[in-house]
């Protein structure tokens, strides 16, 4: 389908461009050509399908009409395949769908792809960041690692319900259910032991100390069915277990050498472990030149107030929708940061959890460790905790008078004098 359209009133800023509307089994495509003569913009409309025979035959109609800018939604994974071809070839573009909504009624996917085309031809799209191939490719492994590690949890969850419905409290005694006591326990049970005092005995180090309540704790009712479920939930444990480590040494094997030297700078910091500081930054990259200030990396990340103001009033501030990975890895870091002890970040929690609660004193936790790790990688410098007293020393003043209207409210007279040191 093509036809002609007037650019009166529109200024252009990349004359030949191209809109895609994918989908699943389908691809609509827009060329939009600015005729520089006669100011006039010709629209040339095509269907193509998603195999990866149609989509280099669009690469070919795409380089025959010299095209130099491509745009796309951001539709679930379909636009992978499509911005894998064509990276290589054009200014390829992946942009925010919810940028480029069309008026409620007039949407089909041709009208779909002629509207992204002419946002994109007018300048009025803005591309999101989408990382190199090699980036893309650590993504999807430390995904994929995460998710092992989740059913690995669930498989070891399931374990310990079983052990319940025996009426085993191992967990209850046990810290670590499958850790190498609780481990020869469960093999122990599996394999027909039934005394508690043969089975508490295999217990190692620290917990044989706790010898007596293992005893009370493994006297229940193990029943064939038990012992069948327990066995396959650790041949299904230990599988998992297995492609974790290789999934980590892929990891390990593909990682360039800035990512190995940012992980280690990043395990420095209170709460970030090896595994979290690759998680993480497989979805940031080490690279924060991207990103000009702090503050567009955590508005990028979603670690911010997002802006809803109309008449000269604020609406609300929710945070806005971002990469949902990189959110869990940075609530699973700022739990772990606000447990360490005489540490910025557990200072910083206390400080909000009492007055705007728990959920966010961790959003600020987070956005804090964002902006953390972005001036540790961008200006290469080792992190240094600011400690326990950074916000007790920032205005102290405001300190003393907070105290001393404390103390007034309980009925006490207050007079201050400075400690002069002695000389």
């Amino acid at each position: 389908m093509r036809h002609k359209q007037s650019a009166a009133g529109m200024q252009v800023l990349y004359a030949r461009v191209c809109g895609l509307d994918v989908h699943k089994k389908s691809v609509m495509a827009c060329l939009r050509v600015l005729d520089p003569k006669s100011g006039r913009v010709d629209i040339t409309v095509r269907a193509f399908g998603t195999m990866s025979e149609d989509l280099l035959e669009l690469r070919h109609w795409l380089k025959d009409g010299q095209v130099t800018h491509v745009a796309m939604e951001s539709t679930g994974v379909y636009w992978q395949p499509v911005y894998n071809l064509l990276e290589d070839h054009f200014e390829s573009w992946v942009v925010n769908a919810q940028h480029i909504k069309k008026v409620a009624g007039r949407k089909t996917d041709v009208s779909d792809a002629e509207w992204i085309a002419q946002l994109l031809q007018c300048g009025l799209l803005r591309p999101s960041l989408v990382p190199d191939r090699a980036q893309r490719e650590l993504r999807d492994l430390s995904r994929q690692q995460t998710k092992l590690v989740q059913q690995r949890n669930a498989v070891n969850n399931r374990i310990q319900k079983v052990l319940e419905s025996a009426n085993i409290k191992l967990g209850s005694v046990a810290s670590d259910v499958l850790g190498v006591s609780g481990r020869k326990m469960i093999e122990a049970l599996i394999s027909g032991e039934k005394d508690p005092s043969v089975l508490a005995e295999l217990a190692q180090k620290k917990l044989r100390d706790k010898i007596p309540q293992l005893r009370r704790a493994l006297a229940g009712e193990l029943s064939d069915h038990h012992r069948f479920m327990l066995g396959e939930l650790l041949v299904q444990y230990d599988f998992i277990n297995q492609r974790i480590q290789v999934m980590a040494q892929r990891i390990d094997e593909v990682a360039p050498r800035p990512f190995v030297a940012a992980v280690q700078k990043l395990d420095a910091i209170g709460g970030v472990a090896e595994r979290g500081a690759k998680a993480l930054l497989a979805e940031t990259g080490t690279d924060m030149t991207r990103f000009p200030t702090h503050k567009h990396l955590a508005s990028w990340a979603g670690q911010c107030p997002g802006n809803h103001e109309s008449a000269g009033k604020r609406k609300g501030g929710k945070t806005p929708a971002a990469n949902r990975h990189l959110d869990a890895v940075l609530t699973e870091m700022a739990h772990a940061a606000v447990r360490k002890n005489n540490s910025y970040f557990k200072a910083q929690y206390h400080r909000l959890a009492g007055r705007r609660g728990k959920k966010r004193a961790i959003g600020a936790v987070k956005h804090s460790l964002l902006v953390t790790i972005y001036y540790i990688l961008r200006d290469d410098k080792p992190f240094q905790d600011l400690g326990p007293n950074h916000f007790n020393s920032l205005n102290p003043q405001q300190r003393i008078r907070f105290h001393v209207r404390k103390l007034q409210e309980l009925g006490h007279t207050v007079e201050l004098s400075p400690i002069t040191n002695a000389a």
